[in-house]
Parts: C-alpha cells; sequence; structure tokens
C-alpha cells in the first residue's frame, strides 16, 4: 500500500481521478488497479502545514522587540505545526503510520517550495518509509498516469529541498533582524508601525520608490513641434519639421516663425527610404510573461492571473503554471498535432488552424530540451477543453496561452518601415514614418484587432512635386518617467539586471531571472501592497510615504539591491544542483543579518524624513497594543468635523453620524494627493502650486482650493479663476 501526498486538496483529487477511488475524510482511497496493485491512499497539504518557530519558541526574552538583542540567531531551526492546519496533519500521519503502508509517493508540485511542504510534514510525522517523488508538468490523466509510471528516486530532488530549507531559514533571519531593527527605530522618530523588510520584497520596494523620485525631481519643459500636411497629386500625408535629426523647439516664436515660412509653399520629395523587417513569432509563455501581458491586455493582478491559472491546471487543461521556461522539450512538441487539431474544432481558433506548420519539432526557437530544466512553457494540453465553457476571467487566460500557442505555428511577419523626407521650398525639412504589412503572419493570431501606431503611406518617389497643404504647431512638454503597472512591475522584478552596473552580476541575474522566482513575484507585489508600502490606482503603482520612510532608512545598504539578491539566488541554486555547501551558505547569511543590524543603528543618526508625512505612519496591525485613533489631518472645510486617511481618499469622520460627504481623492489626474497638500488646504483654503495634473495628452499645473459657495475642492489657476 502507498500513501500519495499532493500539496493541495484539488490537486489530491486530481490525481486519483484516473482510478477507481472512494472518498473518506481528508483523503480518497485508490482501489486496486495496474500501477496501484495493492491500492493507494492520496492525502494532502493545505500548503504550508508547518512554519518556522517565532523567536520567542527559542528563547523567551526575544518576544520583546528590543535593539540589545538583536541580532537574533537561533542555534537550529525548528518548525511548528499551524493550529488551523493540525486535523489534517493528524489525518496524512495516521495513514503514513499504517502498517500496510510500505512506500510515500511525494505529489507536491514540482518546483523548491512543493518540494519543502511534503518533506517537512513526512519529517514531523517521525515516520520512516521508502519514499518516491512524482514529478509532472501537467495534471492530464495521460500525464498522470506516465508521471506515477516514471516516478523518481527520493535522492534525486534531496538538494532541491536543501535549497528550499536554506532560503526559507535565511529568509527567516534576514527578514526577522531587518524588521525588528528598522521598526524599532523608526519608532524612536514617532512612527509607530511594523516595517517590515526582506531580501525580495525591498529591493523590488526600491525600484518603485526610486522611480517615484525620479519622477519628484523630473523638471517639465515646453517645446513645440510644427507639423505639415501635404498633396502630391491625389494623396496627402503628415510630416514633422525636423533639423539635424531633433523635431522639437525650444521657442514658440521660432516654430511660429518656421510655420509661416512654410505656409502655402511648394515642396519636393527630398528622400524615400525603405527597409524591410522581420518579425518571428514570440516565444511560448513562462509565467512572468503572461503575467505581464495579461496585465496589459486586462488589467488583472499577478497574483490574479497566477490564481485562474492555477484552476486552470488544476482542471488538466493547461500544463504547470510556475513555470520559468519558454522552450518545450521533443517529447512536449510531439503532442502538439494533436493539440493543434482539437483547438480547431472551437472558434475562433478555427480560422487560424491549419497553420502554416503541422509541427514544430525541429524549430530550436521553441523545441530545446537544454533550455527546459524542471518544466517547459505554459501551453495547452492535449485534453483541449471548450473556451466558452469556462468562467469569463478563466477564458480570457485559457484564450491568451491557446493564442501564443497558435501564433508560435505561422510565419513571420513581413513589414515595410518607410520614411519620406520632405523639402518645402527647398530648405525646411519634414519627415513621415509609416508601414506597409507585407506578410501578417503571427500577427493575424494575436494582433488581429491592435490599432497601428505608423501610418500607411502613399507611393511616392524622389523629386515628385506637392505643395503644402496645411501648417500647424504643436505644443508639448517634456515628460518624467512613467510609474511601473503592475505587469511592469512583474517584469521588472524579472530583468532587475539591468539596475546593476557589474558585468558579473548582471549575468548571474539573467540566469537567475531577477528578484524572486516565477511562483514567488506575485505574492511578493501582494505583500507590498498588505503592508502598505505602495498602492494600486487603475492598475499604476504608488509607493506611500511608509514606503518611501523605510527605502530611505536602508539607503544604499546591501539590503535594498538587487546585487544581494543576485549573490544569494545563485549560491541557492548551486545548493539545489549539489554544487554549494548549505551549511556555509547559512554562515554567511548569520554574518549578513548582523551587519544590517549595524548598519541600520549607524545610519538612523542622520535620518530625515522632513518632506514626508511620517506622523500619518501609525499602528496598523503590529506592536502589541490597543491599535492607534486615526490621526486627524485638519478641520473639515464642510461641518467642522475632522478630516482623516480613510484609505483610498481623505474624508471627514462625521460622515457614520451627519453624512457628511467632504472627500478629497488621493489621485486626481495621475497626480497624487499627499497629506500634505491636504493640510495646506484645510489650513489655508488652498494649497500651493501643484505640477503634474494631466488631462489627454496635456499636463497642467494648477492649486486645489475650497470653493465656499460651492461647496467642494476646485481647482484654480489663479486667485480670481477657478473652474
Amino acid at each position: 500500500m502507498k500513501v500519495i501526498i499532493a500539496e493541495k486538496p484539488d490537486q489530491g483529487a486530481t490525481l486519483a481521478k484516473p482510478f477507481s477511488h472512494q472518498k473518506k475524510p481528508g483523503f480518497i482511497e485508490i482501489k486496486p488497479n495496474d500501477i496501484f496493485p495493492k491500492g493507494a491512499y492520496v492525502t494532502w497539504a493545505v500548503g504550508h502545514l508547518f512554519q518556522l518557530q517565532a523567536p520567542e519558541k527559542y528563547e523567551s526574552k526575544w518576544k520583546k522587540w528590543s535593539l540589545d538583542d538583536l541580532p537574533i540567531i537561533p542555534i537550529r531551526f525548528q518548525y511548528e505545526l499551524q493550529r488551523a492546519k493540525a486535523k489534517q496533519f493528524t489525518i496524512i500521519k495516521q495513514l503514513l503510520s499504517k502498517k500496510e503502508v510500505t512506500e510515500i509517493i511525494h505529489a507536491g508540485d514540482a518546483g523548491r517550495e512543493g518540494e519543502l511542504i511534503i518533506r517537512n510534514i513526512i519529517s514531523m510525522s517521525r515516520v520512516q518509509k521508502q519514499m518516491k517523488r512524482l514529478w509532472i508538468s501537467s495534471l492530464t490523466e495521460k500525464a498522470i498516469i506516465q508521471g506515477f509510471n516514471n516516478l523518481k528516486e527520493e535522492s534525486e530532488m534531496r538538494n532541491l529541498f536543501y535549497e528550499a530549507y536554506s532560503r526559507a531559514c535565511a529568509d527567516w533571519l534576514v527578514g526577522m533582524n531587518a524588521s525588528r531593527a528598522y521598526s524599532i527605530l523608526l519608532k524612536q522618530q514617532g512612527m509607530s508601525d511594523v516595517f517590515s523588510a526582506g531580501r525580495v520584497q525591498t529591493p523590488t520596494l526600491a525600484l518603485i520608490v526610486r522611480r517615484e523620485e525620479e519622477i519628484e525631481r523630473f523638471n517639465s519643459d515646453p517645446f513645440w513641434e510644427v507639423k505639415g500636411t501635404f498633396q502630391f497629386g491625389g494623396n496627402t500625408f503628415e510630416g514633422t519639421w525636423q533639423k539635424d535629426g531633433e523635431s522639437r523647439i525650444q521657442t514658440e516664436e521660432l516654430a511660429k516663425k518656421i510655420a509661416s515660412f512654410c505656409e502655402g509653399k511648394d515642396t519636393t520629395i527630398h528622400d524615400v527610404k525603405t527597409e524591410k523587417k522581420e518579425f518571428v513569432p514570440p516565444l511560448l509563455f513562462n509565467l512572468s510573461g503572461l503575467q505581464a501581458t495579461v496585465n496589459k491586455m486586462f488589467k488583472f493582478s499577478p497574483k490574479k492571473t497566477l490564481d485562474i491559472l492555477q484552476k486552470l491546471y488544476q482542471k488538466g487543461i493547461v500544463s504547470y503554471p510556475r513555470s520559468d521556461s519558454q522552450y518545450v522539450t521533443k517529447g512536449e512538441a510531439e503532442t502538439f498535432p494533436e493539440i493543434l487539431s482539437k483547438l480547431k474544432n472551437f472558434s475562433p481558433y478555427d480560422k487560424w488552424i491549419p497553420a502554416p506548420h503541422a509541427s514544430l519539432i525541429n524549430n530550436k526557437r521553441f523545441v530545446n530540451d537544454a533550455k527546459v530544466s524542471d518544466h517547459y512553457a505554459i501551453i495547452p494540453t492535449e485534453q483541449v477543453t471548450d473556451p466558452t465553457k469556462l468562467s469569463g476571467d478563466e477564458k480570457k487566460i485559457y484564450d491568451v496561452v491557446v493564442k501564443r500557442f497558435i501564433a508560435a505555428h505561422h510565419d513571420k511577419a513581413l513589414i515595410n518601415y518607410t520614411t519620406i523626407t520632405t523639402l518645402v521650398d527647398g530648405r525646411a525639412e519634414f519627415v513621415s514614418k509609416g508601414k506597409q504589412i507585407l506578410q501578417e503572419g503571427w500577427r493575424k493570431v494575436l494582433l488581429e484587432n491592435e490599432k497601428e501606431e505608423e501610418p500607411l503611406l502613399p507611393i511616392v518617389e524622389q523629386a515628385d512635386q506637392g505643395k503644402v497643404k496645411e501648417i500647424h504647431i504643436k505644443e508639448g512638454k517634456t515628460q518624467p518617467p512613467k510609474r511601473f503597472t503592475e505587469g511592469q512591475l512583474i517584469t521588472l522584478m524579472k530583468t532587475a539586471g539591468k539596475y546593476i552596473e557589474n558585468d558579473t552580476l548582471e549575468k548571474v541575474l539573467k540566469q537567475t531571472e531577477g528578484l524572486g522566482t516565477e511562483a514567488t513575484r506575485a505574492g511578493i507585489i501582494t505583500m507590498l501592497k498588505d503592508r502598505q508600502y505602495i498602492e494600486i490606482q487603475k492598475n499604476i503603482v504608488f509607493p506611500t510615504d511608509k514606503g518611501k520612510v523605510l527605502i530611505r532608512a536602508i539607503g544604499e545598504n546591501v539590503l535594498s539591491s538587487a546585487e544581494m539578491t543576485a549573490k544569494w539566488e545563485q549560491r541557492l541554486q548551486e545548493i539545489g544542483k549539489g554544487k554549494a555547501s548549505a551549511p556555509e551558505f547559512m554562515e554567511q547569511v548569520k554574518k549578513l543579518s548582523e551587519k544590517l543590524v549595524q548598519h541600520a543603528l549607524k545610519d538612523s543618526n542622520s535620518w530625515d524624513f522632513q518632506d514626508l508625512d511620517t506622523a500619518s505612519i501609525q499602528r496598523a496591525n503590529g506592536f502589541k497594543g490597543k491599535k492607534s485613533s486615526k490621526t486627524s489631518l485638519g478641520t473639515c472645510l464642510k461641518c467642522g468635523g475632522k478630516v482623516i486617511d480613510k484609505g483610498k481618499f481623505y474624508g471627514c469622520s462625521n460622515y457614520q453620524k451627519t453624512k457628511c460627504s467632504f472627500t478629497i481623492s488621493k489621485v486626481i489626474l495621475s497626480k497624487k494627493i499627499t497629506q500634505t497638500i491636504v493640510k495646506k488646504v484645510l489650513k489655508d483654503g488652498k494649497s500651493d502650486i501643484i505640477d503634474g495634473f494631466k488631462k489627454g495628452e496635456k499636463e497642467f499645473s494648477a492649486y486645489l482650493s475650497w470653493d465656499s459657495n460651492q461647496k467642494k475642492i476646485q481647482f484654480q489657476f489663479d486667485l480670481k479663476e477657478s473652474v
């Protein structure tokens, strides 16, 4: 008899599905069959059943947060059972202890964390029996049966467990010591909240905060461009004036002179250049690529995409979701024609199938065994389903995966890019850019509804004569760097190496896929939200003052850099491959923890947060004791009550009593409204001038002022005019 331990209940049910079975409380009994002649029990974890013990479990004095006790370094790490999951552990332990059970099959997710979850359960049960490993990349019945027929030896995955265990203990050490050090020191500066820090979350937060600092430092300058519409026979097209490759004019006066010179003049085609470019189909999806694409298309958070993808995986219709690979093995590629033929039965896929290439088996762009480590790319499985039978969000994700898969079987796209240089009166040079699609190829699958940025230009030849039909001036302003979307943040975490100047470390980060792993990035972003370090407004990521405080306090410390994560991940991967020592790695982490505490103590003497709203950073769920009340930002201009921070906006505390509707949004026309601004409005009735409001493509500056007649906050452009 064998016991199969899955990572989650629904995965356990899926593993039992190919066999005759009977459900029981906390497990499923599989009846005897060809693969399990004596039958088997399938049971499951509920994620992590065990967690590393809290500091006070090692030493009672560590319960109190004190600088004198830092760094906290246990002699030996211990796990403890989470109370809410004790019932399931009891069921697993009873099954493992049965005399008739002779073998344990570890069926956790095929990755670092899955390895740790199940091995911890087996270890804490104190049962020592032969163990094998189920390692599969999809949950189709075919893959499950093949997996059970080709179980791996436990020893093959042991180093992966050492990697996961080392990562967990090291994260505990750095997180626990850095979080306590900064929380205590910042409390001394009046901020009574928990400041959680960690080796992945903190460098990620630093990237967000530093982008915000770039935006705040940016000075927007006006510029003007001269646009001309030209008539050549029956054709018209637009061009932009330029000189020495620069189209932006620094003064309106010069722009008007150029426009005046060009009005009604004759024109000549000075030059026509056409360049043909080839675009091969995009690679198949890994998790980060899929999360970024779906965020751009549907504004789904990375976590939402992963959660939906996990459901599709558990239904057996897509492959393993947390994959970091964009390639498949030849064995997988052999199934592609079958998958395509099944997809052809459903709209809209039928119009792209049969594809020009019936097989990718010899296409190294997609099929490369050497580039597949633990898992292959995210693809639809041969268990193809009718997309209309899925829920709305599931259908969207499945459709994105399927289309990328089909596009891989199509030809490259061929596009002509044309640049026309037009001379007005033989002197003023205008440039027009456009394109012509020669062969749509894979674009017909992925970009069928996409708007083209470049216009189609008419066919003209050098020396053709024409006229200026119309001339106009377009005013603009230089734009600051843009804040990240959640999808861009996922990509940024993956490619964080570009923020490192050291070439060797850049290669390390390319190899280790940047900050975090495919499995953890969505969780890190969610953690930053939950800990109130960032806010997401219409898919745009803003750092809070709390986030700014932490990154300013940490400064250039290694804790906020991608460099530490790069070195860390490199060593962890070496441990997973049996090429590095876990104990040696842990000794280095202990020394690092000590240095982090020393740096925090030393730097705290020079911290300056005067420009940040530190008064609002008070206990949310941190230090034990009574939760602090909401801090008043000032007197409500409508009813005389208190205005407080209500999360997504500032509002009157009297709303529950009197229904006072006074509010100020935290973001107005893309500009973040800080508590400092709100305090100024409440005190003086008007803010200082605020730059950076955006309406369409235009950016403008204005005051926020209280209109006592209309009883609301308005824009004010001078002392007399408000709109």
